[in-house]
């Protein structure tokens, strides 16, 4: 017998008529032949209407006591569906996050799941009993109750089921919400976004951690660890969802899957801080020890003894970010400023692993379309890129679309943001069906090249190891370190900032037969950015060549310099920007020993530095060790 997970969110669960439904789906999984457990957020606006209680009060709750208060909205969900299903003539109990028995750690209102006891759960269905789960809370290990944060619910949803799984279960679990799966984009945004019917947890990570809203990337962090299969889908019909899956060979067939737009990040900039091995560490040191995580991370090569760092923090996270950095920024004789507002607009696939071609196209499409771009960072299956918003103003839903809701105003003043979305939707031919996402189709003709070589391998064999290790279920996941010493850079110093700059570079770099791999763009002046990339060492010459060429017409005055002795170190695992610990622990590794960084990129699954080649071995050796994978 198989057992089904299944979360309705607050939307799903709205009013009566909506829990009766959901009481539905429950006995209809039941009467499918499994054993069910439904997890419940709280109803509509429940939440929302607790915290204004709240401020009714105080200005500065208390987060442990504010705990206590928001709890109580899923309470009362699980009691009502509870209701609904026994009114429905099916067996159902009602149970806490603390009654079964979810112990997490003792950061209030943002707390991780450490464990998580299944023997009541088993009990519960062993008695034939549909079991009404709250999401979102658990408790701490003084017994105190303790909430999880954004996305909460999915998260426990998923992390019950990966425990279930643990215990012998075979289970899936679904995700109800109010849109029909996954898309390639918000097709709030882009109306012609297409539906897809399966996706891979890298891909569902990255896209959620770039302004997918459908799942929070915590619930699907869970789901990769522990292989629990996936499907997001609507709460108002039975149609099939999205399926999020380990990653399947014909996934790496299409380059990109889907792109993404995030509105909440600001960008901040440390100018002028020491070129020495050690002050990443003490930078993203701080801020992880502050609990703030931190995003796009660009950092420059820099000259004359000095560098700029530049990443993005969410907006909410701006002014503590920029007081726990102040006293380092003095003592480093660096600055600290802040842009204006930005969007960060990505494109994601896991073809991108074994396929080039895809930052050109992305390039291209952003000049063609007049939109600048202030920062570039690159993973193995993304690439983000940062634009500076003008001032905001409104503007209608696009022809065919939906009206943009209140929860989306943000992304109403993204003008730009949307205007850019749109054209990289459209330039990767987002809409057309393909494997995955409509009607099946062969592969063929795509016109991007295959690479000889993936640039990271993910680490399965690792990562298992990695499983057996964790202390805790939300712990972080480091699966494995991999080094490449075959790499090179290329770096343009003072590149005018200025649309179609990056384009006419990289177009000029690929119709050479030029493979580019990583790529990290930092703004170092005004009006004025430096641009570097990677590309196999045995290409250097000729790339560089290429380059000098295009900047010469673009600046005569811009520098060009090519360096063969770097080597590329990645680590690869779950949970890598959300756990504010792992930048920490690679960069004070790698300080430790006095080896420099001298680029940086970040993602979900992998974060990539590049260091003199000399001691890359040395490099791969000391962070196996930090990492306990030696």
């Amino acid at each position: 017998m198989g057992l089904v997970v299944q979360k309705f969110g607050g939307s799903s669960l709205r009013d009566a008529d909506r829990v009766m439904e959901a009481a539905r789906k429950a006995i209809r999984a039941k009467h499918g032949g499994n054993q069910v457990i439904v997890v419940v957020s709280a109803q509509g606006s429940t939440t929302d209407d607790l915290i204004a209680k709240a401020a009714q009060i105080t200005a500065s709750p208390s987060a442990r006591e504010m705990d206590m208060l928001l709890a109580t909205g899923e309470q009362v969900s699980i009691a009502l569906t509870a209701l609904a299903i026994q009114e429905l003539g099916e067996k159902a109990v009602s149970l806490t996050g603390p009654q079964v028995g979810i112990v997490t750690d003792s950061t209030h209102r943002k707390a991780r799941i450490k464990s998580i006891d299944t023997r009541r759960l088993v009990e519960a269905l062993d008695a034939g009993n549909v079991v009404v789960l709250a999401g979102f809370q658990g408790m701490d290990e003084l017994g105190d109750i303790s909430t999880l944060g954004r996305g909460g619910s999915d998260t426990t949803a998923v992390a019950v089921a990966a425990a279930m799984k643990l215990a012998g279960y075979d289970v899936t679990c679904e995700i109800f919400t109010d849109v029909d799966g996954v898309y390639t984009t918000d097709p709030r945004i882009v109306p012609d976004a297409r539906k897809m019917d399966a996706i891979s947890y890298d891909e569902m990570l990255e896209m959620a951690s770039m302004g997918a809203g459908v799942m929070h990337s915590r619930s699907i962090e869970f789901a990769k660890k522990f292989d629990v299969p996936l499907m997001v889908r609507n709460s108002l019909s039975d149609a099939v969802g999205t399926w999020i899956v380990p990653e399947a060979e014909w996934m790496g067939e299409f380059p990109v899957c889907g792109c993404a737009l995030a509105v909440d990040e600001a960008r901040l900039v440390l100018e002028g801080v020491p070129d020495r091995p050690g002050v990443s560490h003490r930078v993203f040191a701080a801020l992880a020890g502050a609990n703030i995580a931190v995003d796009m991370i660009a950092q420059s090569v820099g000259s004359g003894g000095r560098a700029s760092i530049g990443f993005t923090v969410l907006n909410s996270e701006l002014e503590r970010t920029k007081k726990t950095l102040g006293p380092l920024v003095a003592e480093l004789g660096a600055t600290l400023s802040e842009t204006g507002k930005v969007s960060k607009v990505s494109v994601v696939g896991a073809g991108m692993r074994t396929l080039s071609g895809v930052a050109e196209k992305l390039f291209q499409a952003l000049s063609a379309d007049g939109v600048n771009m202030k920062m570039i960072t690159t993973g193995d299956i993304k690439i983000s890129v940062l634009i500076e918003e003008d001032a905001p103003a409104e503007e209608a839903a696009p022809e065919g679309g939906e009206p943009i809701k209140k929860a989306h105003l943000e992304s109403r003043k993204a003008v730009k943001g949307r205007k850019a979305l749109r054209a990289v939707h459209a330039a990767f031919g987002l809409a057309a069906p393909r494997k995955g996402a409509g009607v099946a189709t062969e592969a063929g003709g795509t016109g991007f090249k295959v690479r000889p070589s993936p640039l990271v391998v993910p680490a399965t064999r690792d990562r298992e190891a990695a499983i057996a290790r964790l202390e805790g279920m939300e712990d972080v996941l480091v699966s494995g370190v991999q080094l490449n010493a075959d790499q090179s850079r290329v770096t343009i110093h003072d590149l005018p900032d200025k649309p179609g700059n990056c384009s006419r570079v990289f177009n000029a770099v690929a119709t050479g037969g030029i493979l580019v791999d990583m790529i990290v763009q930092n703004l170092t002046g005004p009006e004025r950015a430096e641009l570097s990339f990677t590309v196999p060492r045995a290409d250097l010459t000729r790339a560089l060549k290429r380059t000098q060429d295009v900047v010469q017409q673009i600046d005569p005055t811009c520098r060009v310099v090519g360096d063969s002795d770097v080597a590329v170190l990645f680590v690869l695992g779950v949970g890598m920007r959300t756990h504010t610990g792992v930048a920490r622990t690679m960069f004070g590794a790698l300080a430790a020993r006095g080896i420099n960084i001298v680029m940086i990129n970040t993602s979900e699954v992998c974060v990539g530095v590049v260091v003199e080649r000399p001691r890359g071995e040395e490099a791969l050796a000391c962070l196996r060790e930090a990492f306990k994978l030696a």
